[in-house]
């Protein structure tokens, strides 16, 4: 068993290979050739919480583990690979960047399917640490030009900005109108953008709502989208707010089941939770390559 610290996984996983990574993990999934535990949470009355979900893919299977706090946020995050023949355990892998690398590469498969092909502007809400992962995907499928983001703390969005060769701007509509590409990547309790800023033919990546009783995008929009793209629905139905709280099911579909098509009519939603199957074929991916690089040391 190796052990494989963050520096180590983010020089190990690079943008497009994960994004391939997160293409290979959903047709397996649509061929029945995967398992996907949903995420559950031990919530203490101190704050913390523990989260844990498990999946498997190809030759491997990955357990998931991490805590937070509501005062301090997410802590470190724990990737264990085994292998699916034996069992035995292969990695420990520090999963912070992992975790931000593979939910980025979601979001961009899912924009190398859905987005319109051309699409060179994304509108940013939120520059917190995901927040980079989904602009470095998008840069990996699409020919951007101009990324405009908008954050709650001005000084936030500019040192975003800064740092990623962005744009800051002063507001939310700013950064979503007309934007044929749309990323929601915020904690936020409630939702962080207008039906009427949205134009027809978007594709809005929704990442930052994980929990039942939190959303990003309004009840309105989520019913008016021609289709609604969650990447597992059992997962869905315990934990996206921005579906349960809109209460409308009738368009969503799994990432595993949709063709490559953009819909320049309707609004198109990517709901993604990040589940445990990405996780999976996101740490074999390092683990062969720290393998074939000789990169790692035992563990313990």
């Amino acid at each position: 068993m190796i052990y494989l610290t963050e520096t180590e996984v983010q020089q190990l996983l690079p943008m497009p290979a994960c994004v391939d990574m997160m293409r290979r993990a959903f047709e397996e999934k649509r061929a029945g050739r995967t398992r996907n535990q949903p995420r559950r949470r031990l919530i203490l009355d101190t704050g913390s919480v523990l989260h844990q979900m498990a999946g498997s893919w190809g030759k491997y299977f990955v357990t998931k583990i991490y805590s937070s706090n509501r005062k301090y946020g997410v802590l470190q995050m724990i990737n264990l690979l085994y292998d699916a023949e034996t069992g035995k355990p292969l990695a420990y892998l520090e999963a912070n960047n992992l975790g931000m690398i593979r939910t980025g590469a979601a979001s961009g498969y899912a924009t190398d399917l859905l987005a319109a092909p051309d699409a060179s502007v994304v509108g940013m809400i939120g520059s917190g640490w995901q927040a980079r992962g989904q602009v470095d995907a998008m840069r990996a499928v699409r020919p951007i030009k101009e990324i405009r983001v908008w954050s709650r703390k001005l000084e936030n969005a500019q040192r975003f900005a800064k740092e990623m060769n962005c744009r800051a701007v002063e507001s939310a509509e700013d950064a979503v109108r007309n934007a044929p590409i749309v990323i929601t990547a915020t904690s936020a309790k409630d939702p962080v953008l207008e039906s009427a800023w949205i134009k027809p033919g978007t594709l809005i990546n929704a990442m930052g709502s994980n929990v039942a009783n939190r959303r990003e995008i309004p009840a309105d929009l989520m019913r008016a989208a021609g289709r609604v793209v969650v990447d597992d629905l059992e997962q869905a139905k315990i934990e996206a707010g921005d579906i349960i709280m809109a209460d409308s099911w009738a368009n969503v579909v799994e990432l595993k089941d949709v063709e490559r098509g953009h819909d320049p009519a309707r609004v198109t939603i990517f709901e993604s939770l990040g589940i445990a199957v990405e996780d999976a074929a996101a740490a074999a991916y390092v683990y062969e390559q720290a393998v074939a690089k000789g990169i790692g040391r035992p563990f313990p």
